[in-house]
């Protein structure tokens, strides 16, 4: 079912520019919205609340964390891939910065809750269309996402919507933790719920009905 699919140089750069965009631009909708943040994102501010630390600097380090981890079930150290991440690592998190204030600017947090659902499901839709589209070309991932990909192709049979569960398993583990040490939990709320449940799902039918031409390249 899954086949490399040989793109050219500036097909797949361009692709991959577009997909990071797209990406950025649903991950800033949905934290523009004030409705609850991505489980990732979500994990990383109850972290950052709980050790007094910068949500920056947690989400670097969280980073660099899985991509040890995904070197660790991919069982090999491909040193292209880990240069990739970690450039994906620093960049998405400024786009996304860049777009959460634009969508702030415009007035989205001010707008009625039946509104700002809307734009957080909408929000969510963008970031699984572009991830779908990144992990098809398979140049540069955000360690998210490359994990999401190591668990469908390699332990899950290609099942987008299982491998985005048992990924999310992660930061949901890491939040009810610090739930039971603070007692609170911090950004998560219909977005945070919605993702969980869908994101695997959206993934999958991009990869059908989004840029059909492109192919997973599988080298798990």
């Amino acid at each position: 079912m899954y086949k490399e699919r040989n793109l050219s140089s500036s097909e797949a750069i361009f692709l991959l520019i577009i997909a990071i965009g797209i990406n950025a631009l649903g991950m800033g909708l949905t934290v523009a919205t004030n409705f609850g943040s991505a489980m990732w994102t979500a994990s990383a501010v109850n972290i950052a609340n709980f050790f007094n630390l910068s949500l920056g600097l947690v989400l670097i380090v969280y980073g660099i964390v899985q991509i040890v981890i995904n070197n660790l079930l991919s069982r090999t150290i491909d040193y292209r891939r880990i240069i990739g991440n970690l450039i994906v690592v620093f960049f998405f998190g400024m786009l996304v910065a860049v777009f959460t204030n634009f969508f702030k600017a415009l007035g989205v947090p001010d707008l009625s809750v039946p509104m700002r659902v809307i734009l957080d499901i909408l929000g969510t839709l963008f970031v699984g269309i572009g991830i779908s589209i990144s992990q098809r070309i398979s140049l540069l991932l955000h360690p998210w996402d490359e994990l999401t990909n190591i668990l469908r192709f390699k332990y899950l049979k290609g099942d987008p919507r299982k491998a985005q569960i048992v990924t999310f398993l992660i930061p949901l583990t890491i939040i009810l933790i610090l739930f039971l040490k603070t007692g609170r939990i911090d950004a998560v709320n219909f977005g945070t719920i919605f993702a969980f449940c869908f994101q695997g799902s959206v993934i999958g039918w991009s990869d059908v009905h989004i840029y059909k031409r492109l192919i997973h390249r599988v080298t798990y």
